[in-house]
């Protein structure tokens, strides 16, 4: 008798083959994916593949760019100069839907630099893709990763770049294969960080007993966690690739099982784990490499990791560095809602759409928030700002919840980006720490706070006319001032809080300023046009636009009693759209006292006396 290949570190849980409702339960599976458009039309795949062929030509002609330049006499190289293009993320774990981009990876032989692909790779895009079917290119050459984004034809592409130090010409496409740890020698950091997520993304599809019952299992656990807000690697969620590796443990488990029971034993399986004891698809392996691998017995920042799910390709790491003690327990919550969830639709009590069911972050679960407000006075100098902040907000979640008085800190995952259009200094404040008062289109960054040309001609004019008149100048200034609008970009991220069993108030002036200060100590940071503002937000107070049509914002009590401090329901003032702290701190973590009110009637931010509370939350900053 043949003996089962065993998949994965341990011997299956079950290899016992699907049943007739096993069956009819993944199809009522993909039905319900279908109707939740996980999977995009015929013409649309059709579409990324015709983008991934255009890629792959111009990385063909990149690669006899640079040949020529660099040896123009070797007619052999230059002949058979080519690059090879890779995917990697969901498109190549075939799990994409509509509007997914594309993670694509260029490949190029040992005499190709890094810096030769951000010289004419950019350039040649525009040249060699059909007329306007490049937008929205911008390189980023100091990237932690470096990268060249850019829409084609609609369709987003994050485009890196890697050379094989190996190998001075590439064999035919298709041959060249990256799970091949040779291909290592010789790359720098960057370059080996850029080969990871083909590699990974190959390892993880290699490693799964059924490709096909993987892939549905995943979409379901995608949109999922997607759905549910715990999907966002720079947040301290799961990202796609650990979601990915996580399911694909429960397909070597259950290597026989169907999509639908795979997914059900996702929930099971994850929410009894032994954490910290790893996830991982295989043994570790030596490499030829002097690099450093995830191990905890020899490095101690290894032992820390919460949740550790290891990547399978060589140099193998822990993907889940970045998940907090908050965002586990969130995790492991909506895990055990999985299991409940899961254990009724097999039993035909509920239909799969329940499992589906968007969260309650904002409508339900927490009355207080924390908002970080990244403000820039240009589009591209917002882009790196707040790109830079949201990479940190684990590190104030981490703060908040060693707080005594917070027992979880929950960062939703994903930041709402705003356009503000100011007049003045005092709106431009105004915004700065929260208002949106002065929301405004999104349009074309076309000379990023320039005045309008009205203002300018007023300018002028007013220069040359009867200078003797101080007053008539100032009346001149002030009306140029009041003309002369002024955008502003703006990305808020939130943060809820839940307080710790008996807590009674909560100051948090120490962890917001501590955070602010470490943000300006930043390198690129630019107080001209950049800043940072935190504020207590009530879960009344939030602004409509983090509420879907047909969600119910939380309301205040319809009426209290006058003596309680607290306003009439019926008032509604600029101050409702984001409610201020006791002390609102700049990113250099000087503090602004607010504006004193009167005791009767506090600003929503600012908190009633303990006796008037059962617990709150007041944030400095």
């Amino acid at each position: 008798m043949a003996t089962e290949k065993m998949w994965g570190l341990t011997k299956p849980i079950s290899t016992a083959p699907p049943t007739a409702t096993e069956t009819q339960a993944t199809n009522q599976l993909l039905e319900e994916l279908r109707r939740q458009n996980t999977f995009e039309s015929a013409s649309e795949t059709k579409k990324r593949e015709k983008v991934i062929d255009d890629l792959q030509r111009i990385a063909n002609e990149f690669v006899r760019k640079v040949a020529r330049a660099k040896e123009p006499h070797n007619e052999v190289l230059i002949r058979d100069a080519r690059g090879e293009i890779f995917t990697y993320g969901s498109f190549c774990l075939g799990v994409y839907g509509p509007g997914s981009d594309i993670d694509t990876l260029v490949t190029a032989p040992r005499y190709v630099s890094r810096d030769d692909y951000f010289k004419y790779f950019p350039d040649l895009l525009r040249e060699m893709a059909p007329p306007g079917a490049i937008t929205n290119l911008t390189a980023v050459e100091d990237a932690f990763v470096p990268i060249i984004k850019f829409e084609y034809w609609g369709i987003s592409i994050d485009l890196i770049f890697s050379r094989i130090a190996t190998l001075t010409q590439f064999p035919p496409r298709h041959q060249l294969q990256l799970t091949n740890n040779e291909y290592l020698r010789g790359l720098d950091d960057r370059e080996l960080r850029s080969l990871n997520g083909t590699r990974v993304t190959r390892e993880i599809l290699n490693l799964v007993p059924e490709q096909s019952t993987f892939r549905t299992a995943l979409r379901a656990i995608k949109l999922w966690a997607q759905r549910r807000a715990i999907y966002a690697n720079i947040i301290g969620f799961p990202g796609g690739v650990v979601w990915a590796m996580m399911v694909a443990r429960v397909c070597q488990l259950y290597p026989k099982a169907t999509s639908s029971t795979i997914v059900a034993k996702f929930f099971l399986v994850m929410k009894g784990w032994p954490w910290p004891i790893p996830v991982q698809l295989k043994q570790m392996e030596d490499g030829p490499l002097n690099v450093r691998v995830w191990n905890p017995k020899i490095y101690k920042a290894d032992s820390y990791h919460l949740m550790p799910v290891i990547t399978p390709a060589y140099p193998q790491m822990c993907a889940t560095f970045n998940v907090t003690q908050s965002t586990k327990t969130i995790i492991q919550r909506e895990l055990e809602r999985g299991v409940e969830l899961t254990e009724k639709i097999l039993n035909s009590k509920l239909p799969w759409k329940a499992l589906f069911t968007k969260h309650t972050f904002f409508t339900r679960d927490h009355k207080y928030y924390l908002a970080i407000i990244t403000t820039s006075t240009t589009k591209e100098a917002h882009k790196i700002w707040s790109g830079y902040v949201e990479s940190k907000v684990r590190l104030l979640v981490g703060d908040l919840e060693r707080h005594s008085s917070v027992s979880l800190a929950r960062p939703f995952n994903k930041g709402y980006e705003r356009q503000h259009s100011t007049k003045n200094d005092q709106e431009t404040e105004e915004v700065q720490n929260g208002s949106l008062a002065y929301l405004t289109k999104d349009e074309a960054d076309d000379g990023d706070n320039q005045a309008p040309a009205e203002a300018a001609q007023v300018e002028n004019e007013g220069t040359e006319t009867d200078k003797s008149s101080s007053n008539q100048d100032q009346e001149t200034e002030a009306k140029e001032d009041e003309s002369r609008t002024r955008r502003l970009y703006t990305t808020t991220h939130y943060i809820g809080l839940e307080l710790a069993e008996g807590a009674k108030s909560l100051d948090l002036s120490y962890q917001v300023n501590g955070f602010k200060a470490m943000c300006a100590d930043w390198e690129k940071y630019r107080p001209d046009m950049n800043f940072l503002s935190i504020q207590h937000v009530k879960s009344t107070n939030l602004p409509d636009d983090v509420f879907e049509p047909g969600e119910v914002k939380p309301a205040r009590p319809l009426k209290r009693a006058a003596g309680n401090g607290v306003a009439p329901a019926t008032t509604k003032t600029r101050a409702d759209s984001n409610s201020t702290a006791n002390a609102n701190a700049n990113a250099n973590g000087t503090t602004t006292p607010p504006a004193q009110k009167k005791r009767t009637a506090p600003t929503e931010g600012t908190l009633p006396p303990t006796k008037r509370q059962q617990s709150s939350a007041t944030a400095a900053g």
